[in-house]
């Protein structure tokens, strides 16, 4: 049984997005809330923030970190 994060892994992607309590939301920044602690840190808007804007320089390194990701390995 996986859930969480990370999906459920049962082949059925209409509840991919199931929250603690049960539900399935149909958003991302809603799911990624739904996860929040209480105060740890701000809720997610409807928009996804791209990480690189946090911080500066780093791009480049992210964007070659992902390209392994996405590369034949992981095909």
């Amino acid at each position: 049984q996986v859930q969480g994060l990370c999906g459920t892994f049962n082949g059925d992607q209409r509840d991919e997005f199931t929250t603690p309590d049960g539900d399935v939301e149909l958003g991302v920044a809603a799911f990624a809330n739904a996860f929040r602690a209480a105060g740890a840190c701000p809720a997610l808007g409807p928009g996804i923030p791209d990480p690189c804007d946090g911080f500066p320089g780093i791009r480049e390194r992210a964007e070659a970190a992902c390209a392994v990701l996405m590369g034949p390995a992981f095909q």
